[in-house]
Protein backbone atom coordinates (compact mmCIF):
# COMPACT_ATOMS: atom_id res chain seq x y z
CA UNK A 1 0.00 0.00 0.00
CA UNK A 2 1.48 3.62 -0.90
CA UNK A 3 2.11 6.00 1.58
CA UNK A 4 1.11 9.80 1.71
CA UNK A 5 4.27 12.18 0.82
CA UNK A 6 5.46 13.25 4.81
CA UNK A 7 4.87 16.78 6.18
CA UNK A 8 6.92 19.60 6.58
CA UNK A 9 5.66 22.60 8.29
CA UNK A 10 1.79 21.43 7.56
CA UNK A 11 2.70 20.68 3.54
CA UNK A 12 3.20 17.63 1.46
CA UNK A 13 6.69 16.82 1.21
CA UNK A 14 8.09 17.05 -2.31
CA UNK A 15 8.56 13.32 -4.15
CA UNK A 16 11.73 12.73 -5.88
CA UNK A 17 11.07 13.26 -9.69
CA UNK A 18 10.92 9.89 -11.38
CA UNK A 19 7.96 8.78 -8.63
CA UNK A 20 6.33 12.42 -8.72
CA UNK A 21 6.31 11.19 -12.53
CA UNK A 22 5.07 7.84 -11.81
CA UNK A 23 2.15 8.87 -9.76
CA UNK A 24 1.30 11.09 -12.78
CA UNK A 25 1.62 8.60 -15.50
CA UNK A 26 -0.63 6.04 -12.54
CA UNK A 27 -2.85 8.94 -12.36
CA UNK A 28 -3.29 9.26 -16.17
CA UNK A 29 -3.90 5.94 -16.91
CA UNK A 30 -6.72 5.44 -14.94
CA UNK A 31 -8.66 8.59 -16.21
CA UNK A 32 -7.62 7.64 -19.78
CA UNK A 33 -8.96 4.40 -19.48
CA UNK A 34 -12.09 5.42 -17.89
CA UNK A 35 -12.75 7.88 -20.32
CA UNK A 36 -11.11 7.90 -23.16
CA UNK A 37 -8.18 10.51 -24.65
CA UNK A 38 -10.67 12.68 -25.72
CA UNK A 39 -12.98 12.72 -22.57
CA UNK A 40 -10.16 12.72 -19.98
CA UNK A 41 -9.12 16.47 -18.38
CA UNK A 42 -5.85 17.60 -17.08
CA UNK A 43 -8.15 18.58 -14.39
CA UNK A 44 -9.35 15.84 -13.37
CA UNK A 45 -5.67 13.83 -13.82
CA UNK A 46 -4.66 16.35 -11.27
CA UNK A 47 -7.56 15.41 -8.72
CA UNK A 48 -6.76 12.01 -9.08
CA UNK A 49 -2.93 12.46 -8.64
CA UNK A 50 -4.24 14.67 -5.32
CA UNK A 51 -1.59 17.19 -6.98
CA UNK A 52 -1.84 20.46 -8.02
CA UNK A 53 -2.46 21.54 -12.05
CA UNK A 54 1.02 23.67 -11.59
CA UNK A 55 2.37 20.65 -10.31
CA UNK A 56 0.92 18.35 -13.28
CA UNK A 57 2.14 21.04 -16.20
CA UNK A 58 5.56 20.97 -15.04
CA UNK A 59 6.23 17.83 -15.54
CA UNK A 60 3.97 17.15 -18.76
CA UNK A 61 3.21 20.09 -20.55
CA UNK A 62 -0.21 18.80 -22.13
CA UNK A 63 -2.11 16.12 -22.44
CA UNK A 64 -0.88 14.54 -25.35
CA UNK A 65 2.91 14.65 -23.89
CA UNK A 66 1.08 12.94 -20.90
CA UNK A 67 -0.44 10.50 -22.86
CA UNK A 68 2.55 9.48 -25.58
CA UNK A 69 4.74 9.14 -22.18
CA UNK A 70 2.21 6.40 -21.50
CA UNK A 71 2.21 4.71 -24.31
CA UNK A 72 5.76 4.68 -24.37
CA UNK A 73 6.05 3.06 -21.65
CA UNK A 74 3.51 0.64 -22.03
CA UNK A 75 5.12 -0.64 -25.58
CA UNK A 76 8.59 -0.71 -24.44
CA UNK A 77 7.53 -2.93 -21.67
CA UNK A 78 5.32 -5.06 -23.82
CA UNK A 79 8.32 -4.96 -26.38
CA UNK A 80 10.26 -6.41 -23.79
CA UNK A 81 7.88 -9.00 -22.20
CA UNK A 82 7.41 -10.74 -25.60
CA UNK A 83 11.02 -10.52 -26.62
CA UNK A 84 11.96 -12.20 -23.60
CA UNK A 85 9.76 -15.34 -24.10
CA UNK A 86 11.19 -15.47 -27.92
CA UNK A 87 14.56 -15.53 -26.56
CA UNK A 88 14.01 -17.62 -23.49
CA UNK A 89 14.77 -20.76 -25.36
CA UNK A 90 16.21 -22.23 -28.93
CA UNK A 91 13.68 -24.63 -29.12
CA UNK A 92 11.01 -23.48 -31.02
CA UNK A 93 8.28 -25.35 -30.16
CA UNK A 94 8.71 -23.53 -26.55
CA UNK A 95 9.65 -20.38 -27.96
CA UNK A 96 5.77 -20.59 -29.76
CA UNK A 97 4.31 -21.58 -26.17
CA UNK A 98 6.21 -18.93 -24.02
CA UNK A 99 5.28 -15.95 -26.56
CA UNK A 100 1.45 -16.56 -26.27
CA UNK A 101 1.58 -16.86 -22.94
CA UNK A 102 3.00 -14.05 -22.40
CA UNK A 103 0.91 -11.75 -24.67
CA UNK A 104 -1.98 -13.37 -22.39
CA UNK A 105 -0.63 -12.47 -19.35
CA UNK A 106 0.51 -8.79 -20.27
CA UNK A 107 -3.28 -8.60 -20.34
CA UNK A 108 -3.82 -10.43 -16.90
CA UNK A 109 -1.99 -8.52 -14.96
CA UNK A 110 -2.23 -5.01 -16.48
CA UNK A 111 -5.42 -5.12 -18.72
CA UNK A 112 -5.66 -1.15 -18.07
CA UNK A 113 -2.25 -1.06 -20.21
CA UNK A 114 -3.98 -2.95 -22.63
CA UNK A 115 -7.07 -1.00 -22.94
CA UNK A 116 -4.57 2.13 -23.61
CA UNK A 117 -2.12 1.07 -25.72
CA UNK A 118 -4.64 -1.01 -28.15
CA UNK A 119 -8.42 0.72 -27.52
CA UNK A 120 -7.81 4.12 -27.05
CA UNK A 121 -9.95 6.74 -28.87
CA UNK A 122 -6.04 8.02 -30.38
CA UNK A 123 -4.77 4.98 -32.38
CA UNK A 124 -5.61 7.34 -35.50
CA UNK A 125 -3.42 9.64 -34.84
CA UNK A 126 -0.02 9.74 -37.08
CA UNK A 127 2.42 9.82 -33.66
CA UNK A 128 0.46 7.13 -31.84
CA UNK A 129 0.37 4.90 -34.65
CA UNK A 130 3.24 5.28 -36.06
CA UNK A 131 4.31 3.84 -32.75
CA UNK A 132 2.40 1.06 -32.51
CA UNK A 133 3.67 0.27 -36.19
CA UNK A 134 7.16 0.13 -34.80
CA UNK A 135 6.12 -2.09 -31.53
CA UNK A 136 3.64 -4.48 -34.19
CA UNK A 137 7.33 -4.63 -36.86
CA UNK A 138 10.01 -5.01 -33.89
CA UNK A 139 7.57 -8.18 -33.02
CA UNK A 140 6.39 -9.75 -36.26
CA UNK A 141 10.07 -9.49 -37.32
CA UNK A 142 11.82 -10.96 -34.42
CA UNK A 143 9.41 -13.94 -34.95
CA UNK A 144 10.12 -14.07 -38.95
CA UNK A 145 13.64 -14.26 -37.89
CA UNK A 146 12.97 -17.57 -35.84
CA UNK A 147 10.42 -18.83 -38.78
CA UNK A 148 13.34 -17.69 -41.82
CA UNK A 149 16.33 -19.82 -39.10
CA UNK A 150 13.91 -22.28 -38.91
CA UNK A 151 11.94 -23.11 -42.51
CA UNK A 152 14.54 -21.41 -44.68
CA UNK A 153 11.98 -19.34 -45.89
CA UNK A 154 12.82 -16.15 -47.84
CA UNK A 155 12.60 -12.83 -45.12
CA UNK A 156 9.44 -11.37 -46.94
CA UNK A 157 7.68 -14.72 -46.61
CA UNK A 158 8.75 -15.34 -42.84
CA UNK A 159 8.01 -11.93 -42.03
CA UNK A 160 4.92 -12.42 -43.58
CA UNK A 161 4.41 -15.41 -41.43
CA UNK A 162 5.51 -13.47 -37.91
CA UNK A 163 2.82 -10.84 -38.25
CA UNK A 164 0.46 -13.74 -38.80
CA UNK A 165 1.61 -14.97 -35.48
CA UNK A 166 1.70 -11.65 -33.87
CA UNK A 167 -1.68 -11.09 -34.68
CA UNK A 168 -3.02 -14.62 -33.81
CA UNK A 169 -1.40 -13.80 -30.02
CA UNK A 170 -3.41 -10.16 -30.12
CA UNK A 171 -6.96 -10.90 -31.60
CA UNK A 172 -7.17 -14.02 -29.61
CA UNK A 173 -6.13 -12.76 -26.40
CA UNK A 174 -8.69 -9.32 -26.79
CA UNK A 175 -11.15 -12.06 -27.38
CA UNK A 176 -10.14 -13.92 -23.77
CA UNK A 177 -10.40 -10.45 -21.98
CA UNK A 178 -13.93 -9.41 -23.53
CA UNK A 179 -15.07 -12.35 -22.46
CA UNK A 180 -14.04 -11.66 -18.50
CA UNK A 181 -11.46 -14.15 -18.59
CA UNK A 182 -13.70 -17.55 -17.85
CA UNK A 183 -11.56 -19.13 -19.40
CA UNK A 184 -8.85 -20.58 -17.78
CA UNK A 185 -5.61 -18.36 -18.66
CA UNK A 186 -3.52 -21.62 -19.24
CA UNK A 187 -6.38 -23.49 -21.58
CA UNK A 188 -6.88 -20.55 -23.39
CA UNK A 189 -2.85 -19.66 -24.36
CA UNK A 190 -2.12 -23.54 -24.62
CA UNK A 191 -4.98 -23.61 -27.39
CA UNK A 192 -3.84 -20.41 -29.49
CA UNK A 193 -0.05 -22.21 -28.43
CA UNK A 194 -1.00 -25.32 -30.00
CA UNK A 195 -3.15 -23.99 -33.41
CA UNK A 196 -0.02 -21.51 -34.54
CA UNK A 197 2.54 -24.47 -33.61
CA UNK A 198 0.47 -27.31 -36.27
CA UNK A 199 0.40 -24.64 -38.23
CA UNK A 200 4.13 -23.56 -37.93
CA UNK A 201 5.85 -26.58 -37.79
CA UNK A 202 4.67 -27.51 -40.98
CA UNK A 203 6.63 -25.64 -43.43
CA UNK A 204 9.53 -27.78 -44.21
CA UNK A 205 13.03 -27.13 -43.68
CA UNK A 206 15.63 -26.87 -46.13
CA UNK A 207 16.63 -30.52 -47.20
Amino acid sequence: MSQEPRRTHGRPARLPREERRAQLLTAAQEVFVANGYHGAAMDEIAETAKVSKPVLYQHFPSKRELYLALLDSHLAALTELMLGALNSTTDNKQRVHATMKAYFQFIAEDDQAYRLVFESDLTNDPEVSARLEAYNATYAEAIGKVIAEDTKLPPLEANLLGRALAGMAHVSARYWLETGGVLDIDVASELIYRLAWRGISRFPKES
